[in-house]
């Protein structure tokens, strides 16, 4: 009856651990003036592990362990020196105590290593989301102040010259017709991106590469900056990689167009020794040259455009050219 009533309780130790545990125990200590503390403690140890690895507090279960070794020692002046079977009452008492323990530590391990684990996943999960977020503004970024950039520029130039060009006025405004009407497909195509599902995958565009950078440059060029393109990539790239040339491109244009239309670019991309380089260098504004509207920034465009270079382990450097204008070169390795 007592091997009994130390075992079956283990099939409920997951529901109630700590009952379990001390019921358990319990009998474990009422066995041992019988001889059977050599099968009930390792029955109470089993039970013991279900409270450590489900406990956060281990107050309770040292206490408990505690209590049972008091309980041992005392029932040591009980048994004496008789022996049975699996050794003397008080080896056996000294074994069951030494179980508990060594299941106690084993348990808080597990426990230890468990809570760990998940932290280690809340921590990537949260990661994630953070660059998810991060990606997505600097693509909304990227698309938003390039197309809204170009509007406001070509804008500000046909509301100059309304009156006298009107037909400067006129190529201004189908500038931005052009334009609005791009900008309004890739930010469709970037919610359906956010929104899409197996059934509606179908319709996305494939993302933007070296291959459309002469549509991107024919836009600066539409705004003012005469652009020489010259791309010496003779080895397939990695999409990433492409995807990330063709948004640092795309943001330098946009700051060109800003902050020096109209003027010259220069859009170089080299790849060898395994690296894309990238050199966007512009001349600066033309002196008395047409009027520039003024646009403002926010700066987040060369944090963007850091940002990507480094998520490939690359660098970007930009700043004033020494002879005049501006110059941004970046190197993305694959």
């Amino acid at each position: 009856m007592l091997s009994l009533a130390a075992a079956l309780p283990l099939a409920v130790r997951r529901v109630w651990p700590l009952p379990v545990f001390a019921f358990v125990l319990t009998v474990a200590c009422v066995a041992v003036p019988f001889g059977l503390a050599a099968t009930s403690f390792p029955a109470a140890a089993y039970a013991l592990y279900a409270v450590a690895v489900s406990r956060r507090r281990p107050g309770r279960g040292a206490v408990a362990v505690g209590g049972g070794c008091a309980v041992g020692a005392a029932l040591l002046t009980m048994t004496g020196g008789q022996h049975y079977e699996g050794g003397t009452g008080t080896v056996q008492v000294v074994f069951g105590v030494l179980a508990l323990g060594a299941t106690w530590a084993a348990g808080a391990a597990v426990r230890e290593q468990r809570e760990n684990v998940l932290r280690v996943i809340e921590q990537t999960a949260e990661r994630a989301k953070v660059e998810e977020r991060l990606r997505i503004a600097r693509d909304m970024h990227d698309v938003v102040t390039h197309s809204v950039g170009l509007i406001a520029v070509k804008a500000g130039i046909a509301n100059h010259v309304v009156d006298t060009r009107p037909q400067e006025a006129r190529e201004a405004l189908t500038v931005i017709e052009g334009v609005s009407r791009k900008a309004l497909r890739d930010l469709r195509s970037t919610l359906q991106l956010l929104r899409q599902d197996e059934a509606g995958a179908d319709g996305l565009k494939p993302l933007p590469g070296l291959a459309d950078l002469p549509a991107l440059v024919r836009t600066a060029e539409a705004a003012g900056v005469h652009v020489d393109l010259a791309s010496r990539c003779a080895e397939q790239l990695p999409d990433a990689v492409v995807t990330s040339a063709y948004r640092i491109v795309q943001e330098a244009l946009t700051n060109v167009v800003k902050h020096a239309a109209p003027t010259r670019c220069r859009v170089e991309l080299a790849a060898r020794e395994g690296a894309l380089t990238i050199e966007v260098a512009d001349d600066g504004p033309v002196p008395g040259g047409a009027h520039r509207p003024v646009v403002p920034g926010g700066g987040l465009g060369l944090v963007g455009m850091r940002e990507r270079a480094e998520a490939h382990g690359g660098a970007l450097s930009a700043g004033p050219r020494p002879g005049g204008g501006f110059r941004v070169l970046a190197t993305l390795p694959y």
